[in-house]
């Protein structure tokens, strides 16, 4: 969902600059809504586990994008399915540009030994670079933010209404090397509800993660899980609303950023100089772990990869901290 997330103050950007421009977006249904705010531009759902599977799949997925008489396709993803239909689209003559993904210098970036640790392109700027080669050119600073979303009535009735300020917070992550513990997470909950002057909104999804969130907000009442309670559009209207955002290095920190909401991230065995940093935050809105105690971080591109002895990378995060940045941004 990130990298799906990051592709919109992108193609805002593309939509403020060319007002002849449509877009077709070819996404899993489930992300539709992230696309719901930008004006001239359509979603195709890939149902790649069912009709769009295999290569016959693909071929199927082919005939009904071809249908549209694209001017050309841009490729963000660059994964083996985009590359076969890079090969289909090649029969009519339809030019198919893709991302250049970085893997050498990502490589090199997150090695062992000899690593090459300096900033690289991000992601964003990396989608840009595609849309440009299609001569679409345009410059990211440019790149407004969504407008705030109205609430609907079942935002309204999940959560309670009153003067304080709202925090979200998503502590979950798809690898345990990007997840803050839930123990010292627990803490910044603690120091923020004993202020007494915010609400803070807990973010995540599937069973085991409302269960555990449960178990966070069950003892105030100015702390509210809304995990599983919210369709994502519902969650789109909460976040777009909210006065900052705290989240692991995930999709919920790419879905602030794009309403311009204030988003401190935690980062363990990954790191911003990958390029995966949510759009135009503030560098000290990023806490990191401690490379004098870690110095293999980053490990990875994606954080699936633990070293032995990693385990606890994320607690050289200290609560203090990251409860300090959040108020900052609060106050001031």
């Amino acid at each position: 969902m990130g990298d799906v997330a990051m592709t919109i103050p992108v193609l805002n950007a593309v939509l403020d600059a060319y007002p002849e421009a449509r877009f077709t977006v070819l996404t899993k249904k489930h992300f539709a809504p992230i696309f719901s705010q930008l004006d001239r531009v359509s979603v195709h759902h890939a149902e790649v586990k069912t009709k769009h599977k295999g290569l016959i799949g693909l071929w199927r997925l082919y005939k009904e994008l071809s249908k549209f008489k694209f001017d050309a396709v841009a490729d963000l993803h660059n994964v083996l399915r985009s590359r076969i239909l890079k090969k289909y689209f090649a029969l009519d003559g339809v030019p198919f540009v893709q991302i250049d993904k970085g893997r050498k210098a990502k490589k090199a970036l997150t090695r062992k030994s000899n690593k090459s640790f300096h900033q690289l392109k991000t992601t964003h700027q990396r989608y840009a670079d595609v849309f440009s080669e299609l001569g679409y050119q345009i410059n990211l600073e440019d790149a407004k933010p969504l407008a705030r979303l109205q609430l609907s009535e079942n935002v309204l009735k999940a959560v309670t209404q009153d003067a304080k300020k709202w925090v979200g917070i998503a502590p979950f992550a798809a690898h345990e090397g990007k997840m803050y513990p839930l123990k010292l997470m627990r803490e910044v909950v603690k120091a923020i509800v004993d202020t007494d002057k915010y609400k803070i909104l807990l973010f995540g999804g599937g069973a085991s993660e409302v269960e555990q969130l449960n178990a966070i907000a069950v003892s105030n009442s100015n702390v509210q899980n809304v995990a599983g309670k919210l369709s994502l559009t519902e969650e789109l209207e909460l976040i777009s609303n909210l006065d900052v955002m705290l989240s692991m290095d995930s999709g919920n920190a790419h879905l602030a950023a794009n309403y311009g909401i204030p988003v401190v991230t935690l980062w363990g065995v990954t790191h911003p100089f990958a390029g995966f940093a949510p759009f135009a935050q503030s560098k000290e809105n990023a806490l990191l772990s401690d490379r004098n105690e870690f110095p293999l971080v980053p490990t990875s591109v994606y954080g699936n990869k633990l070293p032995k002895g990693y385990e606890s990378v994320m607690e050289s995060i200290p609560p203090k901290k990251v409860v300090e940045r959040l108020i900052n941004i609060l106050e001031n």
